[in-house]
């Protein structure tokens, strides 16, 4: 492999917009600090946010939108390929690292690939799921391979149908493109196998190495940070949460995040007559957020749906905080029951309930936990190990021949 490499890491978006942009940023900037040459491929969507000195501006760009026009755009982008060959042919790139490219620049980037040392690092479940969450409009998790059931069963309107599931089959055309596919977890592994991906490697998410906490604030006290969306439960946290008020009536809850559902979370904290120890913080920066949850006795992570990976739990170990999550996908890996927090099942209130009181009303056992959960992520989710990691599957691909379509 040759060293320094050259890498084009190519993606839907620039600005952090969730988890898989925070790893992606992350993971250019252990690459540079290597000594590796990093150039950015994204499309417009977004850009106008950024600073113009912002360094998350990337280098290449395509056209994208976020109007509703995105449907169509996410499903055949006829910019995207003539941008990334441009790309391609200026950069020269000695591999290619393409992240979540099914909402914006859409699969007709992938023939481009075909003569480029090139690895898709899948974040989530899109690649098989026009929803990408896997889950049914009832809660449940979908095992169907993605096709009519999409319409039958309420996750994809009539409008949008045809466009997707073209974009389906353009992704089963092309995803021999890639030696290899990197999976955040074992869970996301599975379920891309599911539908016949192959070739791949699970490289767990890294997070920023950070001093341990301080110490604890003397009142019990939870934290959730994400989005106010169906699949993250925050609905669910609010009930249990009540519960465990009953008992312990000085315990808080942080709710750090914004989204659609916010309006009526607010409503329900009221109507559960918790709105006086539950605060709704909003959007905040990754710094803010931070600084809200580093005295917390427990983050927790109530999602409904099979989070791939379960970033804030790793980064909750990591400050050593101990983690109350739902037993599903990723986050059944980051967290240890027992050991680092608890697993407890998805959607449904009494165990959860039960599992927060366990916590706020042993300020030992959460400490314990903590302390655990630091151990575990700086050995298996610190950030160089994350990086040693891709670095070597990018040596695997680099030493393969180029694939014939």
């Amino acid at each position: 492999m040759p060293d320094p490499l050259r890498i084009l890491l190519v993606h839907d978006y620039a600005p952090l917009f969730g988890g898989a942009e925070v790893v992606n940023d992350a993971l250019v900037h252990g690459l540079r600090q290597r000594g590796h040459e990093v150039r950015r491929f994204t499309s417009t969507a977004g850009l106008d946010a950024l600073p113009q000195d912002s360094p998350l501006r990337p280098e290449y760009v395509c056209r994208g939108t976020l109007s509703r026009w995105r449907t169509a755009l996410q499903s055949a982008n006829p910019w995207a390929p003539v941008a990334l060959r441009q790309a391609i042919e200026d950069f020269k790139p000695d591999l290619v690292h393409v992240g979540i490219f099914s909402t914006q620049l859409s699969p007709l980037i992938l023939p481009v690939l075909r003569h480029v040392p090139s690895v898709f690092h899948a974040a989530w479940y899109r690649a098989v799921c026009p929803t990408g969450t896997k889950l049914m409009p009832n809660g449940t998790a979908c095992s169907r391979r993605a096709g009519a059931v999409c319409f039958t069963a309420g996750c994809v309107p009539a409008r949008d149908w045809i466009p997707l599931m073209g974009q389906m089959q353009l992704l089963r055309r092309w995803r021999h493109v890639f030696p290899a596919t990197i999976a955040n977890s074992e869970a996301t592994a599975r379920v891309l196998a599911a539908d016949g991906v192959g070739d791949l490697v699970v490289v767990p998410n890294g997070v920023p190495d950070a001093p341990a906490r301080e110490a604890m604030v003397d009142t019990p006290s939870a934290v959730f940070a994400g989005r106010l969306v169906h699949e993250k439960g925050v609905d669910t946290l609010l009930h249990a949460f009540a519960a465990v008020h009953a008992q312990i009536p000085h315990a808080t809850l942080d709710i750090v995040g914004d989204g659609v559902e916010r309006p009526a979370l607010e409503a329900l904290s009221r109507s559960l007559n918790v709105e006086e120890v539950v605060r709704f913080h909003g959007f905040q920066s990754r710094q803010q957020t931070e600084s809200i949850a580093r005295s917390a006795w427990v983050q927790v992570v109530p999602s409904r749906w099979a989070e791939p990976f379960g970033l804030v739990a790793a980064e909750a170990m990591m400050r050593g905080t101990a983690v109350v999550a739902s037993a599903a996908g990723g986050l059944a890996e980051v967290v240890r029951n027992e050991d680092t927090g608890l697993l407890v099942r998805p959607d449904h209130v009494p165990p959860l309930a039960e599992a927060l009181h366990r916590v706020l009303a042993n300020r030992a056992l959460a400490e314990q936990w903590g302390r655990k959960g630091r151990e575990v992520a700086q050995a298996e989710y610190s950030h160089a190990r994350f990086v040693d990691r891709i670095l070597a599957v990018y040596a695997n691909v680099i030493d393969t021949p180029v694939r014939s379509p």
